[in-house]
């Protein structure tokens, strides 16, 4: 952790809403006027889109369990937490970016599951924002977890995970459904091993529970809106955090345990101002004091 170098961190597993949950810390970014590094946490896989594949294909040909991007085989853990190391040290490091999709194919003229080249951070930031798979993870080899100063998880229900997933891979990225469904199936154990052990070691979890029938993720029809669920909110630590206000802030919502809120969906982004806002104040506060 860093007083004067902040590093903040969104993780949660593919289709889980850490996307959504970045662009919150955008607009909180913007309005307070904080100028932030943005890593994505894509940028870290090993291989390219076609690499993976082959890799899969070897593994499963020799009748071994693919890799997965959950795990450390298939990511660059330890230049990861270099990275972090060097931000807290110093506000310096390197990124690149992942191509996702055909729109970025065409900005950056590189084929779409490639990777930009390296580059600096941007000098004179105020905060590293992480958004990915692994901002809480700790292994025998590494432990990005120790670095970060905010750590949040995005956590939805298991079925609810699936079924995001499952319609942005189908209709964003053109896998087919039993593609998706054999990616599910061979990530689980890095799923349960490197993924689901990070939200233990955060200080906020968002996890959204839809309350429709989810009962069966590969043949949901849609994606559970907001306004259909509800969101439990988890504090680490709850010492310091004003539940009464939240409560009035937030209408219909709940206390469930001591250090727990739940929310109604369709205030999410409302509850994630609230709450983010005045801890992104106090890391501000705190770096101001040592610059």
């Amino acid at each position: 952790m860093s007083m004067k170098h902040p590093i903040i961190a969104v993780t949660g597993s593919s289709g889980a809403g850490t996307t959504t949950v970045k662009h919150t810390f955008e607009a909180i970014f913007h309005r307070e006027n904080v100028n932030a590094a943005i890593v994505e946490g894509d940028s870290f896989h090993r291989y390219t889109r076609d690499e993976m594949k082959r890799e899969i294909e070897q593994a499963e040909a020799q009748n071994k369990r693919g890799i997965s991007h959950f795990g450390p085989e298939s990511n660059k853990l330890d230049l990861l937490e270099q990275l972090f190391r060097s931000y807290g040290d110093s506000a310096t490091g390197r990124r690149r970016y992942y191509i996702h999709d055909e729109a970025q194919a065409v900005q950056t003229g590189l084929p779409m599951g490639s990777f930009t080249e390296w580059e600096d951070l941007p000098v004179g930031t105020d905060c590293l924002f992480y958004e990915g798979l692994h901002g809480a993870v700790v292994t025998e080899e590494v432990d990005v977890a120790r670095h970060v100063d905010l750590l949040i998880g995005v956590v939805p229900t298991i079925n609810l995970e699936w079924i995001q997933k499952l319609h942005r891979d189908t209709r964003v990225r053109g896998y087919s459904k039993e593609a998706v469904q054999d990616t599910v199936l061979r990530r689980m154990h890095d799923y349960v091993h490197f993924i689901v052990p990070q939200f233990s070691r955060t200080h906020i979890n968002f996890q959204r529970v839809p309350v429709v029938d989810t009962s069966n993720p590969f043949s949901a029809r849609d994606v559970p809106t907001l306004e259909e669920s509800m969101v439990v909110i988890r504090f680490k630590d709850p010492r310091g955090v004003d539940f009464p206000y939240l409560l009035r802030m937030l209408h219909d919502s709940f206390m469930s345990r001591a250090n727990t809120i739940v929310v109604p969906g369709g205030r999410l982004d409302l509850a994630m101002q609230l709450i983010l806002t005045p801890l992104i104040w106090k890391l501000m506060e705190r770096r101001r004091q040592w610059v």
